[in-house]
């Protein structure tokens, strides 16, 4: 059987490619990489997969790990940016081990954006000679079930400095779901790069209107300077680094081309990707409670 080593399998990406994995038929032999054996064991118990211990900033993890996999499913955890630090040593590592194939998380629109650590991990992957696919989704719907919720469900608001760009959106069970297909029929996705979207594309406004609509209370969207919301998330203690990484994610599209909508899901699939509205509709106690 081929071995597949899934990184980061207790977080919201990870956990829908174990999910979407017990759903299809397939030959592999699935381990999930997991940070603490005993926490994430229960998160994990209901899934026919063994667990191993795999800290991104544990090099030492690393090593032991990566012993006899043919295949990585491997993201880049929010806080690690210091992909020098972290990501070029796991890389080696996974070709001093024989890791035959890297399926990669990386982001919608990165081939633009070289500042970002995905663009630097893809070519780590790509020079390390390593058979690659990259999964490139666009903006994740679970944003508003996990950073975004707290303020949508205390303050019914959206805030966030995006303006009027619009975004290209992705519900997380797609992305489980596309990367299962992959790993499990990986012979069609050698060296292929995949950008990952549903079939709509909204501006936050938008998005505020249609929460607003299904949820049958008035969401509303405010767009503030960078300095505003740079001390109101310090105000609330959230992490500097992760108040960069949604400047990141919301104020530099706007000054970016507007991203397009693929048909990537549909192809790999055979169905339609879930769309917003489905996808409020299935988290709707989550976003108003």
């Amino acid at each position: 059987m081929t071995r597949v080593l899934v990184t980061g399998a207790a977080g919201n990406v990870g956990l829908e490619v174990i999910k979407s994995l017990q759903q299809i038929d397939h030959n592999l032999d699935l381990f999930a990489g997991v940070r603490d054996l005993i926490t994430d064991k229960v998160k994990l118990s209901q899934y026919n997969v063994a667990l191993l211990q795999f800290d991104f900033t544990e090099i030492d993890t690393h090593d032991t790990a990566l012993n006899n996999f043919d295949i990585v499913f491997l993201l880049r955890p929010p806080q690690i940016s210091d992909v020098e630090k972290y990501f070029k040593p796991l890389i080696d590592i996974c070709s001093k081990k024989g890791v035959k194939h890297i399926v990669f998380l990386s982001v919608q629109g990165v081939e633009k954006s070289k500042i970002i650590p995905h663009y630097k991990i893809e070519k780590l992957i790509v020079d390390s000679k390593i058979n690659y696919t990259f999964l490139r989704p666009a903006y994740f719907m679970q944003n508003f079930t996990t950073t975004l919720r707290n303020e949508l469900v205390t303050r019914r608001r959206i805030y966030l400095p995006a303006g009027n760009a619009k975004f290209t959106l992705v519900d997380v069970r797609d992305v489980g779901a596309v990367a299962a297909a992959i790993l499990a029929n990986i012979s069609q996705h050698i060296n292929k790069s995949y950008e990952l979207t549903c079939k709509e594309k909204f501006s936050f406004h938008e998005m505020a209107q249609v929460l607003s609509g299904i949820l049958g209370i008035e969401i509303e969207f405010k767009s503030p300077n960078l300095l505003s919301f740079f001390l109101a998330k310090r105000k609330e203690n959230t992490a500097t680094t992760l108040i960069l990484v949604m400047i990141m994610l919301h104020y530099f599209p706007r000054f970016q081309k507007e991203p397009e909508t693929t048909n990537s899901i549909e192809q790999i699939l055979k169905r339609a990707p879930i769309c917003f509205g489905q996808f409020i509709n299935d988290n709707r106690k989550l976003l108003t409670e």
